[in-house]
């Protein structure tokens, strides 16, 4: 079984259990060496990179829109979004659709990793940056095993507007 049919699996095992189950769940993912993740009830699917159609005047890190079975929905490269550098679209490559407010975007990423359990104990603040300002996509630090997972507010990546400096 792929890593795909693996998360796809999570993903329908936990809408068949409902909402309630879905509390401390987080879909993770890589940009570079680095690992995020989103709380779980916000992804709606994982899809394989595919033809994006440029829309002009967008932010930079809005790359167009795909067609989704009839749907048109926004891309934005999670990299671009970070100030990371862009980097070439491979086969580890996903589009993450996730549903904010009845707004779908897919978010473009380097690969997916695996829906993790993260109890809010092991949940730490973001370390406070420039001038009292803790990164503002990031709503806590997981902590799993040795590791740290970085976890995204995810209606401030998509409707934040303040730019990168």
């Amino acid at each position: 079984m792929s890593d795909k049919d693996k998360l796809d699996a999570d993903l329908m095992e936990d809408d068949e259990e409902g909402e309630d189950t879905q509390e401390d769940k987080y879909l993770t993912f890589a940009i570079g060496q680095e690992d995020f993740g989103i709380e779980i009830r916000y992804v709606t699917e994982i899809n394989g990179i595919q033809g994006i159609t440029v829309v002009p005047d967008m932010p930079h890190y809005v790359k167009g829109v795909i067609n989704l079975r009839g749907k048109v929905i926004p891309v934005m490269d999670i990299r671009l979004r970070f100030g990371v550098d862009e980097r070439s679209y491979d086969d580890r490559t996903c589009i993450i659709v996730i549903n904010i407010n009845e707004q779908p975007v897919g978010l473009i990423v380097d690969r997916v990793l695996e829906v993790l359990d993260i109890q809010k104990s092991e949940i730490e603040p973001p370390p406070i940056m420039k001038k009292g300002k803790s990164n503002r996509f990031i709503h806590g630090m997981g902590k799993v095993g040795d590791q740290v997972k970085m976890l995204l507010n995810a209606n401030k990546l998509l409707f934040d507007e303040e730019e990168i400096v």
